[in-house]
């Protein structure tokens, strides 16, 4: 397993932005696939967005395409989600979660159990 710590997190207004940041400790980092996942009061843990580990494949849900980037610095061990045109609805704790077993290159992981690692979360507050 791996150690992440989520920051970036914060309240804003509809129409705002916000970059969550993610750090690893493992000397692996670089062969990971990282992932947001957000959760909501009363809601299940939903998948938000993935990367993997050489930033060639990335994949977003529905609901923030468009809005939002995830990215890595393999360098620095760092996943970043840029969060842009917040709306209320995106109002959630967001986990970072790191898949430290084999992975396939070419596939998106997008459930929790694809998982193994993961941050203890950060809120977000979007006010209309």
């Amino acid at each position: 397993q791996e150690q992440l710590a989520e920051s970036g997190g914060g309240l804003v207004q509809a129409g705002g932005s916000l970059r969550l940041s993610c750090a690893a400790s493992g000397r692996s980092f670089s062969t990971y696939v990282m992932a947001w996942f957000r959760q909501a009061p009363g809601k299940e843990r939903e998948f938000v967005a993935t990367i993997n580990w050489d930033r060639t494949r990335t994949h977003y849900a529905d609901s923030v395409k468009g809005r939002f980037t995830i990215s890595r610095d393999n360098i620095k061990k760092l996943a970043y989600l840029q969060m842009n045109s917040l709306k209320p609805e995106d109002t959630a704790l967001y986990y970072c979660a790191a898949r430290t077993g084999a992975s396939a290159n070419n596939y998106d992981y997008i459930v929790t159990t694809d998982y193994n690692s993961w941050g203890q979360g950060t809120q977000v507050t979007v006010s209309s």
